[in-house]
């Protein structure tokens, strides 16, 4: 199976930050953080926005995004991909 990242699944749902933040009752800023890196994403969070943007669990991506992407801010490199 195929994985997106959790700001991929919001986009794809249509919904902006503000609209996710409200209805997890978080920040807007707490959305960001994750959706820039899910690597310590509390599980309740996690089940409320895979519910949220209608995806399975095993399809979302959990790291920093910029290494899905292909690019880590840290190295500066682009990902080869084969």
């Amino acid at each position: 199976m195929y994985q997106i990242t959790l700001r991929a699944a919001r986009v794809n749902k249509g919904m902006t930050i503000d609209e996710v933040a409200k209805r997890a009752q978080k920040s807007p800023k707490t959305i960001a953080k994750y959706e820039e890196d899910s690597t310590n994403i509390p599980r309740s969070l996690f089940i409320l926005l895979v519910n949220l943007y209608e995806v399975p669990e095993d399809m979302i991506f959990f790291g920093r995004e910029s290494v899905f992407i292909g690019f880590d801010r840290g190295s500066k490199r682009k990902r080869k991909i084969s």
